[in-house]
């Protein structure tokens, strides 16, 4: 098994290109595609990550993957391995653990991961981007020997708590509160929808520290799990990544240290903000996998299954589903990789990441949907993948911000680019 960590962050020197003055909105658009143009082949680390990964895929991950999803199993071992080449923390510092990489080369490795096993892709992004993002970029140093360190080896997994029952896409709206009480916060309300709850170690979690500054008034605090006070709801059974726990973390005068926040006091909605930003970049991976391993299904099924006297894939209806599928994985992907390459380069990229998302959850909703045409009733029973495929493609349209939320953030930032 080759080990990737501390191979260090490789740098695209053609990304100086797009900082150039800019010369009207048209020629803005015909830069970009032209640098997308000339990106060219990846380099030797990103295409050493890609083939380890995929190699890991599909030795450790397609094979069990199937009985994961039947069994809601966690796959703790898989994820220790993961742990062990680097890639539970793939852009942290190599200082405090991390493999010191990029946010290409972990958009490249989640893909790969993904297409192996959806639900063990998720809490790689959870634990990469949702967790370990926000402290690499705002924690003390104190706090990331404490917080970070651990949580790079695939021992132990973290988590992020920010939505709640009543506030749904309106992250702002939190409804957890935290006070302070002396040399503690103490915090109480509920969070939902938390991936990885029932096997984290720590979570960072947004609760609001003065309702009259309403965004300004959310901070974001590190809670230790277990921890006096913090109880874990049922875990939900869900119509897909099954393998992965999701859950509520109910507050009850949860005291956690005065040095548990996270950044500034009122910092929280930024924190959790530009956390997001990063973390659908990894959700669009993750959506690329599924994707990718639908295409894969579909091609290996009609190249075998024979119909009047030939493999099905000799028929121009399925020909055309299986150009469709690749021509569309193969777009997505490209504007994964612009998002995560600006994002290495200090740019802006919170409407690429919203693009990113929204194209790649929507093309792994359809390939898997085109894949479960293509394989027919084959297609509707757990005995082939492509049923899992369509179940774990849904959930990329809604968690991250859903579809409508991205096309809000799209809008935005294109009304923001004209002016208007």
């Amino acid at each position: 098994m080759l080990a990737i960590r501390g191979r260090g962050c490789h740098t695209f020197k053609r990304l100086s290109q797009y900082g150039a003055a800019r010369a009207g909105r048209l020629s803005d658009h015909v830069r970009n595609l032209s640098y997308l143009a000339e990106m060219g082949p990846l380099s030797e680390t990103h295409e050493m990550l890609r083939k380890t990964c995929a190699d890991f895929a599909e030795r450790e991950l397609i094979p069990i993957a199937g009985e994961l999803d039947k069994t809601h199993k966690f796959p703790a071992e898989q994820i220790k391995k993961m742990g062990d080449m680097g890639l539970m923390a793939l852009d942290t510092d190599v200082e405090y653990g991390g493999a010191g990489l990029d946010y290409l080369a972990y958009a490249i490795a989640m893909e790969e991961i993904s297409r192996g096993c959806a639900s063990t892709g998720v809490v790689m992004t959870v634990n990469n981007s949702l967790y370990l993002g926000p402290l690499n970029k705002w924690a003390s140093g104190e706090q990331k020997e404490k917080f970070v360190r651990p949580f790079t080896t695939g021992d132990i997994v973290g988590c992020f708590a920010l939505s709640e029952p009543g506030n749904g896409s309106d992250a702002g709206a939190a409804s957890l509160t935290a006070t302070l009480d002396g040399d503690s916060w103490v915090l109480n309300g509920t969070k939902c929808w938390i991936t990885n709850a029932h096997e984290a170690s720590a979570t960072v979690a947004f609760a609001t520290t003065d309702k009259s500054k309403r965004h300004h008034g959310i901070s974001a605090f590190i809670v230790p799990m277990p921890t006096p006070g913090l109880s874990l709801g049922k875990k939900e059974d869900k119509l897909g990544i099954r393998a992965s726990s999701t859950a509520s973390l109910i507050f009850e005068d949860c005291k956690i240290p005065k040095e548990n926040l996270l950044g500034e006091d009122g910092f929280g909605f930024k924190i959790a903000m530009q956390t997001l930003d990063a973390g659908r970049i990894g959700v669009a991976s993750q959506a690329l996998g599924i994707a990718q391993a639908a295409l894969d299904c579909a091609v290996s099924y009609s190249s075998t299954r024979t119909a009047f006297g030939k493999s099905i894939n000799k028929f121009q209806a399925i020909q055309f589903k299986l150009a469709d599928m690749a021509m569309q994985v193969e777009a997505a992907r490209l504007v994964n990789w612009r998002a995560a390459i600006l994002k290495d380069s200090g740019k802006n990229f919170t409407k690429e990441a919203a693009m990113a998302k929204l194209l790649c959850s929507e093309v792994a909703t359809s390939a898997s949907h085109q894949a479960m045409q293509v394989l027919g009733g084959m297609g509707y029973v757990s005995d082939m993948p492509a049923e899992r495929h369509y179940r774990d493609a849904r959930i990329t349209e809604i968690y991250e911000g859903t579809s409508e939320i991205q096309r809000l953030v799209i809008a935005g930032q294109i009304l923001k680019e004209y002016g208007v």
